[in-house]
């Protein structure tokens, strides 16, 4: 597969995408969506450029008008939503690796975890001085090692309850934690 400067790209086994920036040889250098530039080999690369095949298939036109046919009416709601103070704001902390690192290569299972428990108790411990309600930790459902580790290192704090977060809006791999804070 050749790769161009411009060309939209996936790491394989690893959740990043990004623009090609260079190929040097084997090696790509790469812009990922949140702005890192990390290099990759080329067979660690997929190509995701998606060109539109059915442009040719429907004519404007017709898509404009099958798309105009198909929306409702949106009705209008007078019914205001009470929200209170706690809902106002959540502090979510994606424990994922890829967002805490521009570059996992060389890092041991040890070294990636000991990172994200550091990157968990900072974060906690930030929302305790700041009197934030609740924290959502996303940890990522795997083999559960960093779920306990996190439960464990939550469980040593007095001041907070923690449970499996909204599986609606999380699925099974976020926990929320509660900080009670002491009104003095």
């Amino acid at each position: 597969m050749m790769l161009h400067k411009g060309d939209h790209v996936s790491v394989l086994d690893e959740a990043i995408d990004g623009v090609v920036l260079s190929v040097s040889n084997d090696e790509v250098l790469i812009e990922t969506t949140d702005g890192f530039t990390m290099t990759y080999f080329v067979n660690e690369l997929i190509k995701t450029n998606v060109s539109n095949e059915l442009s040719g298939f429907i004519s404007s036109d017709k898509l404009h008008k099958a798309l105009h046919d198909k929306k409702e009416p949106i009705k209008r709601s007078f019914v205001k939503e009470k929200k209170s103070k706690r809902d106002e704001f959540v502090l979510e902390v994606d424990l994922h690796i890829e967002k805490l690192v521009p570059n996992k290569r060389g890092l041991s299972n040890y070294d990636i975890l000991t990172i994200q428990m550091e990157n968990a108790k900072r974060q906690l411990e930030f929302a305790i001085s700041k009197r934030m309600p609740k924290v959502v930790f996303i940890h990522g459902v795997g083999e559960g090692v960093l779920k306990s580790e996190l439960d464990f290192l939550l469980g040593r704090y007095e001041n907070v309850s923690f449970q499996d977060a909204n599986y609606q809006k999380y699925g099974s791999g976020a926990t929320e934690v509660y900080i009670k804070q002491n009104v003095k």
